[in-house]
């Protein structure tokens, strides 16, 4: 019998995730032909590591204290079988109103729209303050180091968990079936794309 996705031993990574959304097709190269795509030469990437030094810089106090936090756990792994997902928190508050809340630190500038990867990153790490801290999840944080720290709240609704829900059980079909999925509808991400010489 047919293993279902809700039996599926994979977890997999909100990285995965965000990789899902640049496009589908990085899921299949990277988990059923299993070939790498040396991100460590991709400049946003090296950038990005260089944020956890950027935010020593950062007053992470007063960045909390403006948010209700009386209460934080840092740079949490985390893990939930239920929906089959793992990852670091950068930063996991416990608010005065009761509830807990992501915040994850951005070596970006904010510009007056936060990404869809950053969103389902955030609600990702929602689900899984949710199950293994038993908390209410309802907003969570992005610090923007590049933008004098600033601090952008994203609520999160159950429709949001809904749908971040939906794109894992996407993935783990492209993982357990080794579906291959249709490229992404934007040209543009194809040009600097490291596996643009054997997508087809």
């Amino acid at each position: 019998m047919e293993e279902t996705i809700a039996e599926s031993s994979t977890i997999i990574t909100i990285s995965d995730v965000l990789e899902y959304q640049f496009c589908p097709r990085f899921i299949y190269f990277m988990h059923c032909l299993d070939i790498p795509q040396h991100e460590e030469k991709r400049f946003k990437v090296i950038k990005g590591r260089e944020v956890h030094e950027e935010r020593k810089l950062t007053n992470k106090e007063y960045v909390r204290k403006k948010l209700h936090c009386v209460q934080k756990d840092s740079e949490v792994y985390l893990v939930s079988k239920t929906h089959h997902i793992k990852g670091i928190v950068d930063e996991v508050l416990f608010l005065e109103d009761g509830t807990a809340a992501p915040l994850e630190y951005k070596f970006a500038e904010y510009k007056e729209k936060l990404f869809s990867t950053y969103k389902y990153q955030i609600v990702l790490q929602g689900l899984l303050i949710k199950e293994n801290y038993g908390k209410e999840v309802n907003r969570g944080y992005v610090c923007y180091t590049r933008s004098n720290s600033l601090v952008k709240e994203l609520e999160i609704t159950h429709s949001d968990y809904s749908k971040a829900i939906e794109i894992v059980e996407d993935i783990l079909e492209i993982i357990e079936k080794g579906k291959y999925p249709k490229a992404t509808r934007s040209g543009n991400k194809c040009i600097d794309c490291c596996y643009r010489n054997i997508c087809v």
